[in-house]
């Protein structure tokens, strides 16, 4: 597995993602409290673009007309036909048993480990000061 550097930790603030193609590959890239995540960019529905999709929250229920809202924003929908997706692991709640979105693992390297390899940066000029968001292949 290769590591491409994406981006810097301030270019993808709390809550937002990011696009980037690595090896032909579209990879949206999200901070979910400052922790990061990568997906393939296709929805296995029907290939919708997920960096473009609705990010929500999840809606449980114990009892009938009984609901709670947890996991603001980690919750990725499809923008063409609903589905929705875990970020933090991929998994898809419509059939979780079979269905998900490949997911990537994703670190936060400091600018003197990044400069010291075995990065590839592909979108950004490297300088030690800062730290960067990795995407793993």
């Amino acid at each position: 597995m290769s590591k491409h550097v994406v981006a810097t930790v301030a270019e993808i603030s709390p809550g937002q993602r990011k696009l980037v193609t690595i090896r032909g590959r579209q990879i949206a890239v999200f901070n979910l409290g400052g922790e990061f995540f990568g997906l393939f960019n296709r929805c296995p529905h029907q290939g919708g673009p997920m960096c473009e999709g609705i990010l929500t929250g999840l809606i449980e229920s114990s009892q009938p007309g009984e609901y709670r809202y947890s996991r603001k924003g980690e919750i990725l929908r499809c923008p063409w036909h609903g589905w929705e997706f875990d970020i933090r692991t991929g998994q898809s709640f419509c059939d979780p048993a079979k269905i998900s979105l490949r997911s990537y693992p994703v670190e936060v390297a400091e600018g003197q480990r990044v400069v010291q390899g075995p990065y590839v940066a592909e979108t950004i000029p490297v300088t030690v000061e800062q730290q960067y968001v990795v995407v793993e292949l």
